[in-house]
């Protein structure tokens, strides 16, 4: 037993040498412009938004969780039926500890010194309140760095450099750049035919969490599903009304845009609104119950006689894309309601059940859509 302990323990020490041999220190420019230092590739890493598990679990599919030693808190409030899903598959995720956010104030600078990661990796819209409270400083004064990526602000700009900077980080370079290839082909599937069609575009409003609150009405501007409604061919009525990624028109420009289609982003969100007003479409979703509070939202006064309410060209579409790597299998099916004649034999149900095929370590579940036009 005390020689089996003895070579035991030196074996447990030549690893941790050899891992540590290997480790190489680089310098890579994170989506904020900043040249970073980092030893990779890292094995401990705090997650600054746990949705970023959807771009991990492209680069870890065996366990996107492995690397993960602490995350905030949002994927299980945010985005409930997929963390159901990877719960069921790694149950030992439920114990990787969490935190708050960096806009409320509630992030605890302390626990992330604790959890002594490689490197955090935090989404740019959080940079403003990060530099406000000196995160950064106080991290970097115990070797902690941290890296910018960005799928929500700015996602056709910033997607693939996202996925290869943590390509990097991860050592997984050659993954990284075979998802990088397959998104780009899954989106030329749509704009190659847009680009040679030249079909007119119909107008479209997109009714950002529509039904999430009261007010109303939120949106895009020429950016994330301002972009995609683009890029499937139709007309983005906020493009020209909101100055950003993100913003609102009121309840007279919609009805004064009239548009042909209204594309409501919906999801789970009882952990924040119980019982709202909010479509429920994602992973295994009740499509019968999306479709009762899509319809629901249809007699609200901003869509009082509207074109897309006429004819019943009126749908709802995962929230979620909105925020991940997976952004064309959105706009694949909004080039189906858009365009119908000329994706009929696109399919965007099978892509993304062929990305999960993939690509991820979870087996696909339908729900992530319904359309009033599909219950005529």
């Amino acid at each position: 037993m005390h020689i089996k302990g003895l070579f035991g323990g030196a074996l447990i020490a030549l690893t941790a040498w050899t891992s540590a041999a290997l480790a190489e220190e680089v310098t890579v420019t994170d989506i904020a412009g900043r040249e970073v230092k980092v030893d990779v590739p890292v094995d401990k890493v705090i997650l600054g938004e746990g949705r970023q598990i959807y771009l991990t679990a492209v680069l870890d599919a065996e366990n996107p969780f492995k690397r993960v030693v602490g995350w905030r808190e949002d994927f299980s409030q945010a985005d409930p039926d997929n963390y159901a899903v990877y719960l069921k598959k790694f149950p030992a995720m439920a114990d990787i500890p969490t935190f708050g956010g960096f806009k409320d104030g509630t992030f605890d600078v302390e626990q992330a010194i604790a959890l002594d990661p490689d490197v955090m990796i935090m989404n740019i819209e959080s940079k403003q309140a990060t530099e406000d409270a000196q995160y950064i400083e106080k991290l970097a004064q115990v070797g902690i760095p941290v890296v910018y990526v960005d799928f929500r602000e700015n996602p056709f700009t910033n997607t693939e450099p996202s996925m290869r900077l943590i390509g990097k980080l991860f050592g997984e370079e050659e993954k990284a750049e075979a998802f990088i290839d397959y998104r780009a082909r899954q989106i030329a599937r749509v704009t190659d035919v847009i680009a040679e069609a030249k079909p007119e575009r119909p107008t479209v409003f997109i009714d950002r969490a529509g039904g999430y609150s009261e007010d109303c009405c939120m949106s895009f501007g020429a950016d994330n599903f301002g972009k995609f409604v683009e890029m499937a061919g139709g007309e983005n009525i906020a493009k020209g009304i909101i100055p950003g990624t993100f913003g609102t028109l009121n309840p007279e420009q919609i009805i004064a845009a009239n548009p042909d289609h209204v594309i409501v982003t919906g999801g789970n969100w009882d952990a924040y609104v119980p019982g709202g007003d909010w479509v429920g479409v994602g992973p295994g979703a009740d499509t019968e119950e999306a479709l009762r509070k899509l319809q629901a939202l249809t007699g609200r006064p901003a869509f009082t006689g509207v074109k897309a309410v006429e004819n019943g060209q009126y749908h709802a579409i995962w929230h979620q894309f909105y925020n991940s790597p997976y952004q064309f299998v959105a706009i694949q099916q909004m080039a189906k309601w858009l365009h119908p004649e000329l994706f009929a034999e696109l399919d965007a149900e099978e892509t993304f059940r062929e990305l999960h095929e993939k690509f991820l370590p979870v087996d696909y579940a339908p729900g992530h859509w319904v359309s009033l036009s599909d219950a005529r």
